[in-house]
């Protein structure tokens, strides 16, 4: 049963799916690293892989940019195809001092000064977080691989031109990197009673004027793709496909 985003049946995504913003980005990964791979949506262009990683059953899908972008991916995903897990895959600006370029972090809470929430009717805000199940996870792979990840707080903005320069603010409350996705994503997880998990690498420190590649940002942050894979074969024993 598609939709009018995604193509395809229940049972063409596995449990867990990896979302990265660039649908090249979900190619690369599915090129590189998964086997018995095939392509599962074609739809306006934003890709999706099936595969296996270490024989354990494992999707790839391009999100797009924004909240409004993977606040649909997501919804149909958890919805129409069932699946309980979303690891998004992306960059993000690094905000903190101590954030350096091609740093990883894992999205514990995303800030946002998106409406997002809004739909939801509640009486109050949100504080959207990420699974615990999937950070502690992702964590203590990091820490096996030996790959440095810092956890803390994202800031999920609307505006990638911010004409207000609030950026600094954001800095001042702890905020360690700012990216466009997060808070819709674990939003769209809680309302639908599944797991959701933002890993970033910064491609870039606005405040510090400092920036990779366009090249780089597709294809060269190898250690993240590495992280949510090996997070998803631990996974894999606790979900079949």
């Amino acid at each position: 049963m598609s939709t009018p985003h995604l193509q395809g049946n229940k049972g063409d995504y596995a449990k867990t799916v990896l979302m990265p913003g660039d649908p090249l980005r979900a190619k690369f990964i599915a090129d590189n690293y998964l086997e018995n791979v095939r392509c599962v949506n074609e739809i306006r262009g934003m890709l999706g892989f099936t595969g296996t990683y270490h024989g354990v059953p494992v999707s790839v899908q391009g999100s797009g940019m924004g909240q409004p972008s993977i606040g649909i991916y997501s919804y149909e995903l958890y919805h129409e195809f069932d699946v309980q897990n979303i690891i998004r895959i992306g960059t993000a600006g690094g905000v903190a001092e101590e954030v350096k370029l091609r740093d990883i972090v894992l999205g514990q809470g995303a800030c946002t000064n998106s409406n997002y929430a809004v739909q939801f009717g509640l009486p109050g805000n949100y504080a959207p977080i990420a699974s615990f199940r999937l950070l502690r996870t992702a964590a203590e792979t990091a820490e096996a691989l030996g790959i440095k990840a810092k956890v803390g707080n994202l800031f999920s903005s609307d505006m990638f031109y911010d004409d207000a320069d609030s950026l600094a603010k954001w800095q001042k409350m702890g905020v360690l990197a700012i990216e466009m996705e997060s808070a819709a994503l674990y939003m769209n997880a809680a309302r639908a009673g599944r797991d959701a998990l933002c890993i970033c690498t910064v491609s870039d420190c606005p405040l510090r004027q400092e920036f990779t590649s366009a090249e780089e940002r597709q294809t060269g942050f190898t250690d993240m793709m590495k992280l949510a894979l090996e997070t998803v074969t631990k996974l894999g024993a606790e979900l079949p496909f």
